[in-house]
């Protein structure tokens, strides 16, 4: 990855950042999109921001946005390099206001995301990642490595679990690590905000049993991975982009210490209800 190009993006993150907080900052309307989740004008805003810088920095790399028209599997199943972004994730948080939303931006090369820039606007946090290179923490005008975590087996089990989605399969699944590793600290987050606390070994595990769309966590994949972390499909395959028709992700796993031996400890995950 250019260091320029990587400079470039992490502006545009931020520049749609400080989009999003004018907004945050009003009394906005919400709408409602046709799979009955919200839309703000800032979503809009920080979508616009990013595809015309993009589009001026590398005009021959296809974008692939939450906010614009899907393109046909026929058409994009070519693309070998692609940008996926998602605008402004955890809509529900920034309705809420509780601060954890981001912008993402992931570079999706040969199915895998090799660069990504998480911005984290209400805190003034950017989490990048190479894999390969290493993963940072952007803050305050500083940069600070992160990752390097290991499985700490004399303190309880960290998991990271959303605010907005759940339920009682995510609950069972909760007692079932409980009965496997003794003692579970859970932690609600949301956003892909929680991919990157695993990134700075501030949690262990978060298990996706609901549905994600690939946008969803592309970038924070990047930056778990490249801060030596993993995420795998719960059935043990490799999780891709663009392999299929549909955008939505199979349930899943993310850890912050990827030698750990997972596979041998976690429980197996029920069918959905």
């Amino acid at each position: 990855m250019d260091r320029h190009l990587a400079d470039a993006v992490i502006a545009l993150v931020e520049r749609a950042g400080t989009a999003i907080m004018d907004v945050y900052r009003t009394d906005f309307d919400v709408q409602t999109k046709d799979d009955a989740s919200p839309l703000t004008r800032a979503d809009l805003a920080a979508h616009n921001i990013i595809a015309r810088g993009l589009a001026e920095l590398t005009p021959e790399i296809p974008l692939f946005s939450e906010e614009s028209a899907v393109p046909e599997f026929s058409r994009r199943q070519g693309w070998t390099r692609y940008w996926l972004v998602d605008p402004l994730d955890g809509t529900r948080e920034f309705v809420n206001r509780n601060d954890e939303f981001t912008v993402n931006i992931a570079l999706i090369d040969d199915h895998k995301p090799v660069f990504g820039v998480v911005g984290v606007p209400a805190q003034g946090v950017v989490y990048t990642g190479i894999p390969g290179q290493g993963a940072f923490r952007h803050a305050s005008g500083t940069r600070s490595e992160i990752g390097g975590c290991r499985r700490d087996e004399s303190a309880p089990l960290v998991v990271v679990a959303s605010r907005s989605h759940g339920g009682e399969r995510l609950e069972r699944y909760l007692a079932a690590l409980a009965a496997e590793f003794g003692a579970v600290e859970r932690t609600p987050v949301g956003s892909s905000l929680k991919l990157c606390i695993l990134a700075e070994g501030r949690a262990d595990l978060y298990p996706r049993l609901g549905p994600t769309s690939e946008w969803d966590i592309a970038a924070a994949h990047a930056v778990l991975a490249a801060a030596g972390g993993r995420v795998w499909a719960a059935d043990g395959s490799a999780l891709e982009y663009n392999r299929k028709d549909s955008v939505l992700n199979p349930e899943f796993f993310a850890v912050a210490d990827a030698a750990y031996p997972w596979e041998r400890r976690l429980p197996a995950v029920s069918a959905a209800d």
